[in-house]
């Protein structure tokens, strides 16, 4: 079983759900997710070679355990004020394809037939999107890729920050 989860426009018009008239249909409107992938493996994934490794790592954990995958690409946001120079600085979504190219590929690999999966798009901070992933699965781990070079030296790589705040298991593969 494959597929791919994605979600709807901000721009676009959502059902409203009054919280105080039925908290559980509040919570489902917020957290779409399958319950056929509650305590599956989360994975994030962009394409490099180190999130493909982390990817061959959480397939075999997916596997092994009889659980689903979850597989998380964050599209990149960028401060407003790269731009317009405005203050406070404001987060825009970048549209960002790439998903689409990550999911078209995903759904021609065979390497993916062992296991359910889908492909889940956020935008936003890389560690805070997966965990909250996790959090809406009620994920048993999440699997990242290590971060090499400059950057992670700098600011700090996206699997040391997760694993310090994350709540549940972080399996960082080299």
């Amino acid at each position: 079983m494959a597929g791919h989860e994605s979600f709807e426009p901000a721009d676009r018009k959502r059902q409203v759900v009054d919280p105080t008239s039925d908290p559980l249909a509040a919570e489902e409107s917020r957290h779409p997710c399958d319950p056929a992938f509650k305590h599956g493996v989360v994975v994030g994934f962009d394409g490099s070679m180190s999130s493909e490794r982390a990817l061959a790592y959480a397939i075999g954990m997916a596997h092994r355990s009889g659980s689903g995958l979850i597989i998380v690409h964050v599209a990149n946001r960028l401060p407003t004020t790269v731009w317009a120079g405005c203050e406070p600085p404001v987060f825009v979504d970048v549209p960002d394809h790439r998903t689409e190219v990550l999911g078209l590929e995903l759904a021609c690999a065979e390497y993916l037939a062992e296991v359910p999966w889908i492909l889940v798009e956020r935008g936003g901070d890389i560690c805070h999107e997966l965990e909250e992933v996790g959090r809406e699965y009620e994920a048993d781990a999440i699997v990242v890729g290590s971060t090499h070079g400059i950057v992670g030296r700098i600011f700090g790589s996206v699997a040391g920050r997760l694993a310090r705040r994350a709540q549940r298991p972080v399996i960082v593969i080299p």
